[in-house]
């Protein structure tokens, strides 16, 4: 890259800092609180709750013994059928009797109470129940404490500023569309790889998913309305076959998000929609789908907390990190676990706040699911990045297997092993763990990388075994960004605050590299192989050049792939249309000039052997000056 390019992304870097404020580091406070007067206690004398039941098969949630559940929390028993689970019974110390009705999930293993009204803050909730049938019945109970929830309807989320008209693209057949330019400036070596799928926002430009070829051209974008952000745009598998999976909602300016989860088909239509449950709303952070319908969320749980045995305020905040297991078929939780049940406030790397401005101590930001192909309780990986540490979770009874990193870790740490503010931590094969390590913000290492981390189980040892930086120029993302482990071995690193996308061979050689305007940012970028085929037909807009003797055509189909040319039909009246022309696609819109001046037009996409992928119906061409009017302008 030549100097004044990178002048440009230095001052870009240094601008998009902020975004730490927003999806990385909590290290700079935000606002003011909204409480003063003194917090309940929330912080545990000792930081590991089990959900195991003592005594039966059983894991349940609420924790037995938590602080943690939100006043519209539901009770799970998982690990038992629904049908052996009888009488249940739940109080509130304050509120009651509740009672409810109790729901079996899908994949047959366990139900859930949900209560008809919320608990109290701060109360007490007893609950007991029949487990088993016949003699081998017996009555269980365990108890849990009600959190108050921090309010958060009045936090504001990031601005999102108009970009520069020089980072986007528009079309002619697409009004009003301004998607983000992706620049390639190294070539794509590794095609077997797939497309690349992205993200833009929070930040300047228009908010929505994003896939785009490996040469840079666009092949898919979902322009959201005003006030939705997209983040984590994949390739999951769900009733076996390939699906999209992204989030959708608010990003607030305390760090997180509040939304919804969605399950696309190749269609692009919504096939599901997953929701936090618990009172709690799906948060940006992951979303992985693992077999027999279950899905994995993270979700932020901002409480009050009297912050002074940590050094904080008496009238604080804390933001309590969740993770929850859905049954996708009933929407129900069959799984909770929450950081404060777990990992201490002495772990966190963050500052504690002497005003009651939410502590974000933990920041969780992903999730791995292992062997739920075969195992419904699998161990979970997970990432925090205010501790600077990956945990590996027992399934099921949730506790803290093992540290890697942080000021706890269970492994020596071998040279280069040491990670800041990381992100993304994947379990791979050989027990190796696949990170990326922003190493910002604040800066704690000179550029981010990514890296995988060997692992010794017997003797508590972790070495590095590979390292994969961006040499030219280095770059240092402040938030987000992740390592995905390709097929083949590679490795492509999304660097997040700073919107580049490289792919890395075994060897540490450059296979790959784009970015997105410097300006913008992305959370996560991967690459899959993708065949996408809307419902909705073909694009066109048709229009009579400036003397009005010629007609141009611009065609596009949004998300198609496999398109090789276009056939372009013209006539006098919709009914009349005739081939006049056939043309090669070229990138997301291609357009041709009719010789003569038609009043309709249509197109039909064709794939490289001639068949008729998709048609548009006939439309009315218009004149030079009206295009320009409904275009907003030349592309």
């Amino acid at each position: 890259m030549k100097r004044n390019g990178l002048i440009v992304l230095l001052l870009a870097v240094l601008a998009w800092a902020v975004l730490a404020l927003v999806l990385g580091s909590p290290s700079l406070r935000l606002g003011s609180g909204t409480t003063a007067k003194a917090s309940p206690a929330c912080l545990p004398a000792t930081a590991e709750r089990s959900a195991a039941l003592a005594g039966t098969a059983l894991d349940v949630s609420p924790a037995p013994n938590t602080g943690t559940a939100n006043p519209a929390t539901q009770i799970s028993f998982l690990g038992v059928p629904a049908v052996t689970i009888h009488r249940v019974s739940v109080v509130g110390s304050r509120s009651g009797a509740h009672p409810g009705s109790l729901r079996g999930y899908s994949q047959g293993d366990g139900a859930s109470f949900t209560p008809r009204t919320p608990f109290q803050q701060g109360e007490r909730v007893s609950v007991g129940a029949t487990v088993g049938t016949g003699q081998s019945a017996r009555r269980v109970a365990f108890r849990f404490r009600v959190d108050s929830p921090y309010p958060t309807s009045q936090v504001k989320e990031f601005p999102a500023p108009p970009a520069s008209p020089a980072d986007s693209q528009s079309f002619y057949s697409q009004p009003g569309m301004r998607a983000p330019i992706m620049a390639v400036t190294t070539p794509d070596r590794d095609p077997a790889a797939g497309d690349i799928f992205t993200t833009n926002g929070p930040g300047p430009g228009q908010y929505g998913p994003l896939i785009y070829a490996p040469d840079g051209r666009l092949i898919w974008f979902d322009r959201l309305l005003a006030g939705a952000t997209a983040e984590d745009l994949k390739v999951q598998s769900y009733g076996g076959r390939r699906v999209l999976t992204w989030w959708k909602g608010r990003v607030l300016s305390l760090g997180f998000g509040q939304g919804e989860d969605l399950i696309m088909d190749s269609h692009y239509q919504t096939i599901a929609t997953v929701r936090g449950g618990n009172g709690l709303p799906a948060d940006l952070h992951d979303f992985q789908l693992a077999p027999h319908g279950v899905a994995y969320i993270t979700a932020y749980n901002p409480i009050l907390c009297d912050l002074s045995p940590a050094g904080g305020s008496k009238g604080g905040a804390i933001v309590d990190d969740a993770i929850q297991a859905i049954d996708i078929g009933t929407g129900l939780v069959r799984w909770e676990w929450h950081s404060l049940d777990h990992i201490g406030a002495a772990e966190s790397e963050v500052e504690v706040p002497k005003d009651s401005t939410p502590w974000d101590y933990f920041h969780l930001n992903s999730i791995d699911v292992e062997g739920a192909d075969i195992n419904p309780y699998g161990n979970v990986l997970i990432s925090a990045r205010s501790t600077w540490a990956a945990y590996q979770l027992e399934g099921g009874a949730g506790k803290v297997l093992w540290r890697l990193g942080g000021n706890r870790s269970s492994f020596k740490m071998g040279p280069g092993t040491t990670m800041a503010w990381q992100h993304d931590a994947r379990l791979l094969s050989g027990a190796e763990v696949a990170i990326f390590d922003d190493g910002s913000n604040p800066p704690i290492h000179s550029q981010s990388r990514a890296i995988r981390i060997r692992l010794d189980l017997k003797s508590h040892r972790a070495s590095l075994a590979a390292s994969y930086t961006h040499r030219n120029p280095p770059l240092l993302a402040a938030s987000q960004g992740n390592a995905q482990t390709l097929p083949g071995g590679n490795t492509l690193v999304g660097y997040g605050g700073v919107p580049a996308i490289s792919e890395y061979g075994q060897d540490g050689s450059l296979l790959f590299d784009a970015h997105q305007p410097y300006d913008t940012s992305f959370y996560r970028a991967f690459r899959f192989p993708w065949n996408g085929r809307p419902l909705s037909p073909p694009s066109l807009l048709a229009s009579y050049n400036n003397t009005e003797e010629e007609t141009v055509v611009h065609a596009s189909w949004n998300g198609a792939t496999g398109v090789a040319s276009w056939r372009v039909l013209a006539g006098k009246t919709p009914g009349s249309l005739t081939p006049q022309a056939t043309i090669a696609a070229r990138g997301f819109e291609s357009a041709t000039t009719l010789p003569h001046k038609y009043a309709y037009a249509a197109v039909q996409a064709l794939d490289a052997a001639g068949h008729v992928l998709g048609s548009s119906p006939a439309t009315r061409a218009i004149g030079f000056y009206a295009s320009l009017t409904t275009t907003g302008g030349s592309p």
